[in-house]
């Protein structure tokens, strides 16, 4: 492919202030969230479960935020690059759509695909909104150091609403775990590892004393929220990604061979004894935290139906599993989602919907990956950010529904890594100095089109 130039597009300082406002407003809202320091034992007592979920703030929030996004998209220079591949995206979202307005419950399922377009939309926005790679790597050290001070300033200041306490009613053994200004200690624990991989990036990037910092404060959080999953899978992920780039011949065996290879064990576990046996001569709990009850009742969902399932994150918590007879028999009709990103795909939107989120999660940053290594201008520092971020996810989506939750950080900076190493494989990024040399108001791309 020709290495092109993208002529100096003049950009207005009044714009750019917004760009980085939206940048700004974008993370915040995902790693902050509209509603921090929630009370669960207030609510649990009360009978709620202390989800975050869906309120009018978060909403009109959001609608705000996708509407300036909009607003800067269209007047991009770069605007064609947004949501790459677009067809494959298109196509995905589609079908979540028609397998909603199939389902029993399709107004709930087309709201939520609409919110997951708008999710799609922001992240495929946002690495186009700094206008040089410094400028990225600045504004993401601000984001990240404002999520650990709030964490930070939860534990120390208000630890009622920032650490697990005995008294909360639906899981009081958690007494004692950090979970900052998030509503649980895995959630808490799953961003802190990706604020992880910032830090390291931050130090590789040049902001040294910066990186160091925020990679001790993230693993030091990480630690004391007892995600031992998260916790597991930092070195776990250092490791392969790190495998992944200096062989290349071992990367579809760790980016397909080992999610389906874990996904063969503790799915297999689920269903045949021999399996389980294996497992438990491991030392490992065969039953993956009482996740196998759970998968046993997604396993009969897609046997019901396969093809359309029920509709875009439409099978659990809905009325008809929670006033089923099997909900008074069997704890896990009442879960909140099939625990494996991967199943809960397959169960609400079907063997399309799985097929067309494989090749968006998997398929896509692959190629992306290859074309990287045909092109002379990379960067690999912030490469290795992406693959680390993706890598984790895959893994992480084998025991957690990580896939497509609208509003959460982790998700979104999956798509993020997605997005970006796309763009990376497309275009070369811009330097502070050429954006200098180009005026303080113009933006110079190289990119392969």
């Amino acid at each position: 492919m020709q290495v092109t130039t993208v002529p100096a597009v003049q950009v207005n300082a009044q714009h750019e202030k917004i760009r980085v406002a939206i940048f700004m407003a974008v993370f915040l809202f995902f790693w902050i969230t509209t509603n921090p320091f929630i009370d669960l034992v207030q609510l649990q007592a009360a009978g709620l479960d202390g989800s975050t979920g869906s309120n009018v703030v978060n909403q009109i929030t959001f609608l705000l935020i996708t509407s300036l996004t909009i607003y800067v998209a269209v007047t991009h220079p770069l605007r064609a690059q947004i949501c790459r591949p677009r067809l494959l995206i298109i196509a995905l979202l589609s079908w979540f759509f028609i397998s909603s307005a199939l389902s029993d419950y399709p107004v709930d399922g087309i709201k939520r695909t609409i919110l997951a377009t708008m999710t799609f939309f922001n992240a495929g926005m946002f690495l186009l909104l700094p206008r040089s790679e410094e400028q990225f790597t600045r504004l993401l050290l601000y984001g990240t150091s404002i999520t650990l001070g709030v964490a930070y300033f939860g534990v120390l200041f208000l630890p009622r609403l920032s650490i697990h306490q005995a008294t909360e009613v639906l899981e009081p053994m958690n007494a004692g775990y950090w979970r900052g200004h998030y509503p649980h200690k895995n959630l808490a624990a799953a961003v802190t590892l990706q604020l992880t991989f910032c830090g390291l990036y931050f130090r590789s990037a040049g902001w040294k004393k910066s990186g160091i910092a925020i990679t001790f404060l993230s693993v030091f959080f990480l630690i004391h929220t007892g995600g031992k999953s998260s916790t597991a899978m930092l070195p776990m992920i250092l490791v392969l990604q790190w495998i992944f780039e200096k062989f290349r011949w071992t990367r579809w065996f760790i980016a397909v061979g080992g999610i389906v290879a874990f996904n063969t064990l503790i799915l297999g576990a689920t269903l045949f004894p021999d399996f389980r046996d294996l497992v438990a001569s491991l030392g490992i709990d065969p039953t993956f935290t009482n996740r196998s009850d759970i998968w046993k009742v997604a396993f009969d969902g897609i046997a019901r139906s396969p093809i359309f399932g029920y509709g875009f994150q439409g099978f659990w918590q809905t009325p008809n599993m929670m006033h089923s007879p099997a909900a008074l028999e069997n704890w896990a009709v009442r879960a909140f989602n099939g625990h494996n990103a991967y199943v809960d795909t397959l169960l609400t939107t079907g063997i399309p919907g799985l097929l067309l989120a494989l090749a968006l999660v998997i398929l896509v940053p692959m190629r992306a990956i290859a074309c990287l290594d045909r092109t002379p201008s990379k960067d690999p520092a912030l490469t290795r950010l992406f693959q680390r971020t993706w890598l984790c996810v895959l893994y992480s989506a084998c025991l957690e529904a990580v896939f497509f939750q609208n509003g959460s950080a982790v998700f979104f900076a999956f798509l993020i890594s997605i997005f970006g190493l796309v763009l990376q494989s497309r275009m070369s990024l811009v330097k502070e100095h050429v954006a200098a040399r180009e005026g303080s108001r113009g933006v110079s791309i190289q990119g392969q089109l």
